[in-house]
């Protein structure tokens, strides 16, 4: 099943490709100018980031990606590139519209998702400025233009994940229980080989949806799947790349996810899964927690 996702007369929504396990398990399937203003009275430096309309790139209204993702995608990509960087400031709201061909309402959608995303923060009669940044290698594993829709994916997956976790750690048979563990084991080694991939860490949450007793869970997460993939594929490829210690805590919130299912505590269950996924999240969009 692939993703249909809600229309509006200004958005549309991306749908990706992909293979390997699914949800349902069953089926074994840049040029960029700055200005520097002189000091302001408390001494601080006001630091303006004009994005040159030459190298604005208008967004596309017959992609089958929404305006606000889009638009999203290309600040964030400038923000991962460093083009913008810690402290600089973003064009107003007005400047965007112009510079990127779109409506007021979706220029605000894109900054306050980067505001909800720790990325940028906005500051009553001085604008809005980066204060995290990716990790720069980022740029190189592609998709960065549709971080928008994973992120918002992540979102749905916090709140279903959460409560299929809770459910199979009070439901799950010691066959599904098994298949958990198979997979936990076969994520477990590919990361220690650093060949670990989206289809051996989707595998393992798929187990656990499966195991949750209700056909709606993994029918519900398949209908985002490509979204959910492409992110894994990002996060994954920046653990991969990342220090050993980065590897070693997204272990440890499987381990513990894990373990809270043989135990059959649902609550704890609940907790380590959305702390994961919460996790998983920041360490995409925050450099600092590489």
């Amino acid at each position: 099943m692939r993703s249909r996702p809600d229309r509006s007369a200004e958005d549309s929504t991306a749908a990706g490709t992909g293979d390997g396990v699914r949800w349902v398990l069953d089926q074994k399937e840049s040029d960029v100018s700055i200005k520097q203003r002189p000091h302001d009275a408390d001494g601080a430096r006001q630091v303006d980031v004009v994005v040159g309309i030459d190298s604005a790139r208008m967004l596309d209204r017959g992609q089958r990606v929404r305006l606000g993702d889009q638009l999203y995608g290309q600040i964030f990509d400038r923000i991962a590139s460093g083009d913008l960087n810690v402290g600089d400031k973003l064009p107003s709201e007005h400047e965007i519209c112009e510079q990127f061909g779109v409506s007021r309402p979706v220029v605000r959608e894109a900054l306050l998702r980067l505001r909800a995303d720790g990325l940028v923060s906005a500051y009553q009669g001085l604008g809005t400025f980066v204060i995290h940044q990716p990790a720069p290698r980022l740029k190189t594993f592609g998709d960065v233009q549709n971080v928008g829709a994973y992120l918002r994916a992540q979102e749905v997956r916090v709140a279903l994940e959460g409560d299929a976790a809770r459910l199979a750690a009070l439901r799950r048979t010691d066959e599904q229980l098994k298949r958990i563990v198979e997979a936990h084991k076969a994520f477990a080694d590919g990361l220690a080989q650093g060949q670990v991939s989206a289809q051996l860490d989707l595998a393992f949450h798929a187990s656990i949806a499966e195991a949750s007793g209700n056909d709606f869970f993994p029918g519900v997460l398949e209908t985002i799947h490509e979204s959910i993939q492409g992110f894994m594929r990002l996060s994954l490829n920046l653990t991969r790349t990342g220090s050993r210690q980065r590897a070693e805590r997204v272990m440890d919130e499987h381990a513990s996810i894990l373990a809270a299912i043989r135990e059959q505590d649902g609550e704890r269950a609940r907790t380590a899964m959305q702390f994961h996924l919460g996790q998983a999240r920041h360490r995409l969009v925050d450099r600092e927690r590489d």
